[in-house]
């Protein structure tokens, strides 16, 4: 049996470490935390939009006296589904590198809010961003982006717990970031790890990601907060590197051979990893292997939502059903944007 249970809500690592989960981890559901000691504490990311953010919040303080107030926020990376809340964290300071804040309004919720409610003015990747995110409400969402930045390393006392923030990006997004409690051996990722899913490479270059699972790997860690999935150790940072170096072995060859990025992910053999949750996220890894293959003086920028219709069909090719498909069905969340659409 599993030491920890993946389940919603909040863990208590020990000694003032805490993780906050949203099983089952696909798309929009991820993890948070906070380390606390004495009246001093630090959250780690917020969640993916207002309710779920401020249920959060209020799960800390019904049990944690000083998190009623939150003295600092550090956001892993800038992606919503990290940050989206950071305006109800009132007075702390939020504390991000600067390729955090530079990436910071990629997805903007109110266009995403707009697709997901009129998706089909937005073709197939229109009606897949909404598969993804319907679950969650992206309405009176204020950007709120970090307003200190750090570089390399910064270290922190909260209270008299030493945490050390760690610059790893870019390599899953632009500004990606590692929480460490040294004296507690615990390790927030953000979305460096993606547990018992398919990590998605928005910017890359992937060998710098798999770098950084090796340096996980020689860390002094025992208990490790993934950005999605359940509370995991060295063995899901393992697989997840294992992924990584699987999918660029498979591209390199396609790519010498002049094949197109979308064509390859067709293409690649992922073997053991097929079934994994959310495998259609191979075709934007690919496209970035692709830019890193290339080395180009200048890298290309490209945008994040045209990708979501090329992932509609490589899903369907895998024969998966929609996203999210048992959660909505539960909770009729179509009825839920229809709702709020009209008001």
């Amino acid at each position: 049996m599993a030491k920890w249970q993946f389940t919603k809500g909040m863990h208590d690592l020990g000694n003032g470490c805490y993780a906050y989960l949203l099983p089952d981890g696909s798309w929009g559901w991820s993890n948070a935390g906070l380390i606390v000691d004495g009246d001093a504490t630090l959250m780690v990311d917020t969640l993916f939009d207002l309710k779920l953010t401020a249920e959060m919040l209020e799960t800390y303080r019904a049990s944690i006296p000083a998190a009623k107030s939150i003295d600092v926020l550090v956001n892993t990376h800038a992606d919503g589904d990290h940050t989206f809340g950071n305006q109800l964290v009132e007075g702390a300071r939020i504390i991000g590198t600067q390729g955090t804040v530079t990436d910071f309004a990629r997805f903007d919720p109110t266009v995403v809010q707009n697709i997901c409610l009129n998706a089909e003015q937005f073709g197939s990747a229109g009606v897949f961003m909404r598969e993804c995110f319907r679950p969650f409400d992206f309405s009176r969402i204020t950007l709120t982006p970090p307003t200190e930045t750090f570089s390399g390393t910064l270290d922190l006392m909260v209270g008299s717990k030493k945490v050390q923030l760690i610059e790893v990006g870019p390599s899953h997004s632009l500004g990606d970031a590692l929480i460490y409690v040294p004296d507690d051996k615990v390790l927030y990722t953000g979305d460096i790890l993606f547990t018992g899913g398919t990590p998605i490479a928005w910017y890359g270059p992937v060998n710098r990601w798999i770098d950084v699972c090796d340096r996980v790997l020689n860390m002094d860690v025992e208990t490790i907060v993934a950005g999605h999935g359940p509370i995991s150790t060295k063995d899901d940072v393992r697989e997840m590197r294992d992924y990584l170096q699987h999918v660029s072995d498979e591209a390199r060859p396609l790519w010498e051979q002049g094949m197109d990025y979308l064509e390859a992910s067709y293409k690649i053999d992922l073997g053991k990893y097929r079934d994994r949750e959310d495998a259609e996220r191979v075709v934007v890894t690919v496209q970035t292997l692709f830019d890193d293959f290339a080395d180009a003086p200048q890298r290309p920028v490209r945008a994040p939502i045209p990708y979501f219709a090329e992932m509609k069909g490589f899903r369907h090719h895998l024969g998966r059903g929609p996203v999210h498909e048992a959660y909505c069905k539960a909770c009729g969340i179509e009825q839920g944007f229809r709702a709020r659409e009209a008001k």
